[in-house]
């Protein structure tokens, strides 16, 4: 029996997983640090409370039950070694394989902004959710208690990238400061919270068409966010955002959207990296000189049909995770691997309620506006892993659709989410003599 270790349990590496889970003569160990998988196109709704973290997280052993020859090893990967196939954890623990295949994810790229890896939120992980929809939550409730702190931008939220997690983070707190806030904070004047999107590039959702571009900025408008196009974050710090052309914005949330590289494990591998700290692999997804070793995923740097580098989207993860499965099961049969053809579905973003941009197939048909909306919450209902994520995540919607309400507006991070504001306050003053 041929021994599979796939490093990662992301969209890539899961569906890797799923796929060789038939093949009666390969067993797999999939490692990943967490025990779940996190599914990122969600994450934006857990930090606005619109879902729950259940609804965008599934354990692995509960996925993988049904399947003897899948062995689950929650650890994270310090080192590889490409030539023995090898994977060793943290404490110590190898697991060699016939077959190495990396998917390792990625982590936040700050691209070296003084203060950003500090006091900035980013928004890649459940965790990272998680700590953001408690930092949101914990201002909100200082500022109820104190009015005075809205003075300080306690209730001003900056998010720094204008790509679809920045534009979808933007316009799901607008929709929150809008239609749910006021029943929740009856003593808190939530008219005087803002919304504000920085991006170095003059328009938001750069890999869409224009008319996306605009619509989407129509939208994020109508709900309050102010756009800072044109410019860039030049320092965060506990207090406020610095930006490029000079204007300080007073927040104690900055939400990180900026960008991704591939996580840290790909800078200890003595390979040649491409951009973002990514590998390169060959057309089968094969890494160049080390047979049975794949890349996959946010850790891969995967061309398509015009030799350019392909998006670090699900579906494309998805999509290559399957076909890595399919050349290793084709492998141990005997057979050489084909080389990766990308099926281009299209792409997506939610703007907010009701609102949403979808360019769908080769030739990017386009929609907007609820159809799009409708189109976005039925593609990624179908992503979701189990039948009964699909369920509960679709009665959350349409709870939150029908009764403008939030899913889960507990406070269970105050530990590092809460605002020091006394300490705030004497910096404050340290700085102006």
């Amino acid at each position: 029996m041929k021994h599979v270790v796939i490093v990662g349990g992301g969209f890539a590496g899961l569906n890797c997983a799923l796929k060789l889970a038939f093949h009666p003569n390969i067993r797999i160990t999939l490692i990943d640090k967490n025990n779940y998988q996190q599914f990122q196109p969600l994450l934006y709704q857990v930090a606005t409370a619109g879902l729950a973290p259940t609804n965008a997280a599934f354990a692995f052993r509960n996925v993988f039950r049904r399947y003897p020859n899948v062995d689950i090893k929650m650890g994270e990967v310090v080192s590889v070694d490409l030539k023995t196939r090898a994977a060793e954890v943290a404490d110590g623990q190898k697991y060699q394989g016939d077959f190495l295949v990396l998917a390792a994810g990625s982590q936040v790229n700050f691209f070296g902004t003084p203060g950003a890896d500090k006091h900035a939120f980013p928004l890649y992980s459940l965790h990272d959710a998680e700590v953001l929809r408690s930092r949101i939550l914990a201002v909100l409730e200082s500022a109820d208690r104190d009015p005075s702190l809205i003075a300080k931008g306690a209730l001003n939220f900056v998010i720094v990238g204008g790509g679809p997690t920045g534009t979808e983070m933007a316009g799901a707190l607008g929709d929150m400061i809008q239609l749910a806030l006021k029943d929740l904070y009856k003593d808190l004047d939530v008219s005087k919270a803002k919304v504000f999107l920085v991006d170095r590039d003059h328009k938001v959702l750069s890999a869409f068409s224009s008319k996306s571009q605009k619509y989407a900025a129509r939208m994020l408008e109508q709900r309050g966010v102010q756009l800072k196009l044109g410019t860039s974050a030049k320092e965060v710090t506990s207090g406020h955002l610095v930006l490029s052309d000079g204007t300080t914005i007073p927040t104690h949330t900055v939400i990180w959207a900026g960008g991704l590289k591939a996580s840290s494990l790909s800078s200890d591998l003595g390979v040649p990296l491409a951009h973002g700290g990514r590998l390169d692999v060959q057309p089968d997804l094969g890494v160049k000189d080390f047979p049975g070793v794949y890349a996959l995923g946010d850790f891969a740097n995967v061309t398509g049909a015009d030799a350019k580098p392909l998006p670090q989207l699900a579906s494309v993860a998805e999509q290559a995770g399957k076909h890595c499965a399919k050349n290793i099961k084709t492998v141990v049969d005997g057979g050489a691997g084909k080389p990766f053809h990308y099926l281009d579905k299209g792409i997506m973003a939610m703007i907010g309620r009701n609102s949403a941009v979808a360019e769908l197939g080769k030739h990017r048909h386009e929609l907007q506006g609820p159809i799009a909306f409708a189109a976005w919450l039925g593609v990624h209902a179908a992503l979701l892993t189990t039948l009964r994520a699909k369920i509960d995540t679709v009665v959350e919607w349409g709870w939150d659709y029908l009764g403008k309400s939030t899913a889960d507006s507990v406070l269970d991070r105050a530990s590092q989410a809460n605002v020091d504001w006394k300490e705030e306050e004497e910096r404050s003053d340290s700085e102006v003599h």
